[in-house]
């Protein structure tokens, strides 16, 4: 047997980063062998896993809210970011969500819009991990189609009164602040809530197949009184919370592309070693022919990646071409771990082999921050200049 390649040893994919990127990824990478790894089985398998634990230790590393430039957050560049989001799904889908929500969800909401006291009193917890944050658009009737939600804020006297549920809230039961979204009398607007807040309660969403590691959660409020200040002053319409959703989209397309290199790496180990007829799999050319396929797919992946991440350093990314690396990363990882899983055969079932354990994830991340179709719509009324969502 001739030496052999990986994936993105095939794409020379190491030129194309820099050091500190390379530095960052190997960091990272290495806190996945040992936090995540070992125990993504266990995780999967009880449908719970310590968010708080990993919270902490990924504050320890500079990794929540590290792509922001804001009380101690390390300004990391794009790319950099992306490729932590790569190491940390490679592991599983719910810890580089867990990172999503907390860094370009909450804090980017905090950092970009919250008042100068809101910024003090939350982005350094929330930063070190010693607090969590969730961020709450969705609900039950209006995911695709925030701009429906019913939650709403009305005032009464100097404060805000919020009533509404919401829904698919990552974290929710365990966050220590929820930045909520609701309709008031001057277009949607972010209100920053701490859990603790009489009228506040949240219950973990049972039955999940998909991200079984990470908490979900629907959110009630019932009245909950704050006061004037737990509005964020600079939001100010839907397209605030719309461009949350535009930072952590980004993070998927490095992301989902994780979930597919392990898939793949995984199976071509497998079948160097697996024997069939005498012979090991990885010899026959079906499964060559497969492996091609998905390596060409997976490269590809990472170059459109790579480009987005230095579009976004350059201050020119488009949120239509967020919505090309979102759409063609989870499709192709998507893709990538079925196919690993079939060329697993039988072993392919059990969570000793990672594959279909990526694919089930996947399908949450095929989900939310836009589903596929959203993204197709966004795509084609750019080429067509025709919005079609209706």
């Amino acid at each position: 047997m001739k030496a052999h390649q990986t994936p993105f040893q095939l794409f020379d994919i190491e030129a194309l980063i820099g050091p500190d990127e390379r530095a960052i990824r190997d960091r990272v990478r290495a806190f996945t062998a040992e936090y995540v790894r070992p125990f993504t089985q266990q995780w999967f398998e009880t449908g719970a896993s310590p968010v708080r634990e990993l919270a902490r230790e990924l504050g320890q590393r500079g990794l929540l809210g590290m792509h922001l430039d804001s009380h101690g957050c390390a300004g990391a560049s794009a790319t950099a970011y992306g490729l932590a989001c790569l190491e940390l799904e490679a592991g599983d889908s719910s810890v580089r969500t867990l990172v999503s929500v907390q860094g370009s969800l909450a804090m980017h909401a905090l950092a970009q819009w919250g008042s100068q006291q809101q910024k003090d009193q939350w982005l350094p917890k929330l930063r070190s991990g010693e607090s969590i944050g969730c961020f709450a658009l969705t609900e039950a009737g209006f995911g695709s189609d925030p701009a429906g939600m019913a939650t709403h804020a009305r005032r009464l006297g100097d404060d805000w009164v919020l009533d509404g549920a919401k829904k698919w809230i990552t974290n929710g039961s365990i966050a220590d602040v929820a930045i909520i979204w609701a309709q008031t009398d001057d277009k949607i607007r972010g209100f920053v809530v701490p859990t603790d807040t009489p009228g506040f309660s949240a219950r973990d969403i049972p039955g999940k197949l998909s991200l079984r590691a990470s908490t979900t959660s629907e959110l009630r409020l019932d009245g909950v009184r704050l006061p004037g200040s737990a509005l964020l002053p600079g939001a100010r319409g839907l397209s605030a919370p719309l461009a949350c959703l535009n930072d952590a989209r980004f993070g998927i397309i490095f992301g989902a592309l994780g979930a597919a290199q392990d898939s793949l790496e995984s199976t071509l180990e497998y079948s160097r070693n697996r024997q069939i007829f005498d012979k090991p799999l990885a010899s026959y050319q079906a499964t060559q022919l497969k492996i091609a396929d998905m390596a060409v797919e997976l490269g590809k992946g990472a170059l459109l990646a790579l480009h987005l991440g230095r579009l976004k350093e350059a201050g020119t990314l488009r949120s239509e071409q967020v919505s090309v690396g979102k759409l063609n990363s989870v499709r192709t990882a998507l893709a990538i771990a079925r196919e690993c899983r079939a060329i697993l055969g039988a072993n392919g079932i059990t969570l000793d082999y990672s594959p279909l354990r990526h694919a089930n994830n996947l399908e949450s991340v095929m989900t939310y921050e836009g589903t596929s179709e959203v993204h197709q719509l966004i795509i084609g009324q750019a080429l067509t200049g025709h919005a079609a969502f209706r």
